[in-house]
């Protein structure tokens, strides 16, 4: 509430927030999607900026509102520098803003890379959730080992208890190694495996989850998967647009999805339409389309990553930060632009 004053919540205080609320924060997600997928919600395109003669570090806009309950406007700014990883940085770094909808006040400022991994991981897990019909996974492969892959693990162990084997794969052996250290140890993994090449990833796991900083395809068959395996193309431009075509296509938003180079992207151009994908994943949430059609295809889901689902968890935390007196409350943030004079 603007009489409230607006909220400033550091990045440390929204993953203690949100510490041990897997479940929850997928149910949330799942309400998100099924919101934006009946039409309440508004979602203009990202805005990307990049530097000249760099395609590699970007700075993202996500500007949305979604109604259906939650009654949320606000912008998510992502920042992606890869190069950070070696300076001993964190890669991404966000800020994210919601407004009222009453006034357009600012009312909440957020640390927002936390969010934003935490939203991808759940959208990962609701996703494998509904593609695998609930069964569980003997083992799941992580292609790239990064925070969203590492957050992947864990919303797939809160979606999946039994699940206890995992298959990495890093260009990086030494950060594979490292991050096998914390899934047994953060995570309680029984079995860990790191592997040569992505092929051994993808031939011996019935579910992936690809999170890489890849900034073309380097993935150009996907027939060495088990039939009826579920890839969560989460980095959106690892597989080659003739595999995605070979595949059942699950999206979050074709209009999303379709820019800006993803896989999915390329593959339209390639085809000359969008006929390749064949549903949303609200789309099976509200039972608009089947599951798994043909159980022994394999699918390829690809999450463009909605700035509705920020707000949502969002949302989440600035309710458990008000309560708890978590944060920095500025009053009076507008002061004389606030006032019954302003324009």
């Amino acid at each position: 509430m603007e009489s409230e004053g607006l909220l400033i919540v550091r990045g440390d205080e929204v993953a203690e927030l949100l510490a041990g609320r897997e479940r929850e924060v997928i149910a949330i997600v799942r309400r998100a999607y099924l919101a934006h997928g009946s039409g309440h919600s508004m979602l203009p395109h990202s805005t990307f900026l990049q530097f000249p003669d760099d395609e590699v570090n970007r700075i993202i806009a996500l500007p949305a509102f979604l109604g259906g309950g939650f009654d949320l406007a606000g912008i998510k700014w992502i920042a992606s520098f890869p190069g950070n990883v070696q300076r001993g940085a964190a890669r991404a770094s966000a800020v994210l803003v919601l407004n009222s909808c009453v006034t357009g006040h600012a009312e909440a400022v957020l640390e927002g890379s936390v969010i934003s991994a935490k939203r991808t991981a759940a959208s990962a897990a609701a996703a494998a959730d509904v593609l695998l019909a609930g069964r569980a996974p003997s083992a799941v492969g992580l292609i790239g080992t990064g925070l969203i892959n590492f957050e992947i693990a864990r919303f797939l162990r809160a979606a999946f208890p039994g699940l206890d084997c995992f298959r990495l794969f890093d260009l990086d052996t030494g950060r594979a190694e490292r991050f096998a250290g914390a899934l047994r140890r953060d995570l309680g993994v029984a079995r860990v495996e790191v592997a040569r090449e992505p092929a051994a990833v993808l031939a011996a796991s019935p579910l992936v989850a690809l999170a890489t900083t890849a900034v073309r395809p380097h993935i150009d068959d996907l027939s060495v998967c088990p039939t009826g395996a579920v890839l969560l193309h989460v980095s959106l431009r690892d597989i080659a647009p003739r595999a995605i075509l070979a595949c059942d296509n699950v999206v979050d938003d074709p209009d999303h999805v379709c820019r800006a180079r993803t896989s999915v992207h390329l593959a339209e151009q390639v085809s000359g339409s969008r006929s390749f994908i064949r549903c949303t994943l609200a789309d099976i949430l509200a039972g608009r389309a089947p599951a798994r059609p043909d159980p022994a295809a394999r699918v390829v889901f690809s999450p463009f990553g909605l700035g509705v689902l920020d707000l949502a968890l969002a949302q989440l935390v600035v309710q458990g930060a008000r309560a708890g007196g978590k944060g920095i409350v500025v009053a009076n943030f507008l002061g004389m632009a606030g006032g019954a004079g302003g324009s």
